[in-house]
């Protein structure tokens, strides 16, 4: 009896948490426009989707400022910058923290792109990119490839923080072939 109520509970942990982690119905979806916001960055200005009209936009959520999967995230997309400019492209990160612990974590990791801090989860919510825990609310690990008219061209909800900027890239890549003229 103990042992079966064991596995109810299991079943049930799973997938509540599963819940909590990945995107659902509501993100936008490839092929719609992405929706605008206004956040402030890391200098603690306002910066918004639409002044990035006319470029590439990576636009990553993330759970949290100096955790290891978020730090190897946001190296590696340092790592991989002038790639991303050599192909009209911008990062943009964002998660719950405030203004100044962005800065503190661009400061200590040497990070040059935007983080955004979504402070009443809004944005995040709007992007259907957020783990409630009840109590504590954090950003998703999603990430939205938005082309430079606003359109949503490539979604990822099952991000491998170690291997996402090189598959980011690929898929980058890969629709600007497909958008090039022939």
């Amino acid at each position: 009896m103990i042992f079966v109520l064991f596995a109810i509970a299991l079943v049930l942990a799973a997938v509540v948490g599963y819940r909590a982690v990945h995107a659902g119905d509501k993100a936008p979806a490839v092929g719609s426009a992405a929706p605008d916001f206004t956040l402030n960055s890391q200098e603690n200005k306002p910066v918004s989707l639409h002044d990035f009209k006319g470029k590439w936009v990576v636009l990553y959520f993330y759970p949290k400022d100096f955790t290891s999967g978020c730090t190897v995230e946001a190296h590696n997309f340092q790592r991989d910058q002038a790639q991303y400019d050599a192909g009209n492209a911008v990062v943009v990160g964002v998660s719950m923290q405030d203004p100044d612990s962005h800065q503190k974590f661009c400061t200590k990791e040497g990070l040059s792109f935007k983080l955004l801090a979504d402070t009443d989860s809004h944005v995040s919510s709007a992007y259907d990119s957020v783990m409630n825990f009840g109590v504590a609310k954090l950003s998703a690990r999603h990430t939205f490839l938005i082309d430079p008219n606003g359109i949503v061209q490539k979604l990822y909800t099952d991000v491998k923080p170690e291997k996402h900027s090189e598959a980011v890239l690929a898929a980058l890549n890969e629709l600007q072939k497909t958008a090039a003229p022939r």
